[in-house]
C-alpha cells in the first residue's frame, strides 16, 4: 500500500530502514517471532492495550465454542470495552455469563470481555481473516443477535 506513494513510504519505512508494518509479535527465548496481532486492532480500555487475537485464541480453546471475533465497544468510562462474538459449538448451551468467568480466570481486569453475542457465522473474508468491520457496524446498528 506504499509502493509508489511518497507519503505512505514515509510513514511505513523510517529514516532508519525500519519497515513499520502495523504488526505487533515477540520474539522468544530461542528467537522465534511471531505475530500475534495488528495495531490497529488494538482495544483501549481506561489506557490498557488489549489484543483480540489473545482474547480470541482462549475463547476457541474452550470446548464450547467453535469460532469467535473481539471486537471494541464505546464505553463511556473506560473508553473502549472489549466483547466477543461467539458461535456455539454443536449442541452447546454456554451461556454469556460461563464465557465471561472463563475470560476472566485467565486475564487482568482490563482484558476481560463486556459482553458476549452469539451468532451463527463470524464473517470472514475468502482468505480466513475476521471482517472486524462488519462486527462494529452492526455494533454500531444495534443489529444484534439475542
Amino acid at each position: 500500500g506504499y509502493l509508489n506513494d511518497p507519503e505512505a513510504t514515509e510513514r511505513t519505512i523510517d529514516n532508519d530502514g525500519w519497515l513499520h508494518t502495523g504488526d505487533i509479535g515477540y520474539i522468544d527465548e530461542d528467537d522465534e517471532l511471531f505475530i500475534v496481532d495488528r495495531l490497529k486492532e488494538l482495544i483501549k480500555n481506561k489506557g490498557f492495550q488489549v489484543a483480540p487475537a489473545e482474547l480470541e485464541a482462549m475463547l476457541v480453546a474452550h470446548p464450547d465454542i467453535s469460532d469467535c471475533a473481539v471486537v471494541p465497544m464505546k464505553d463511556e468510562a473506560a473508553g473502549e470495552v472489549p466483547i466477543a462474538f461467539v458461535v456455539r459449538a454443536n449442541d452447546s448451551k454456554i451461556t454469556e455469563d460461563e464465557i465471561k468467568q472463563y475470560i476472566s480466570k485467565q486475564v487482568v481486569f482490563y482484558k476481560r470481555i463486556s459482553r458476549v453475542f452469539f451468532t451463527e457465522a463470524i464473517p470472514k473474508a475468502p482468505s480466513g481473516k475476521i471482517l472486524r468491520k462488519d462486527l462494529r457496524a452492526r455494533l454500531a446498528t444495534g443489529d444484534l443477535p439475542h
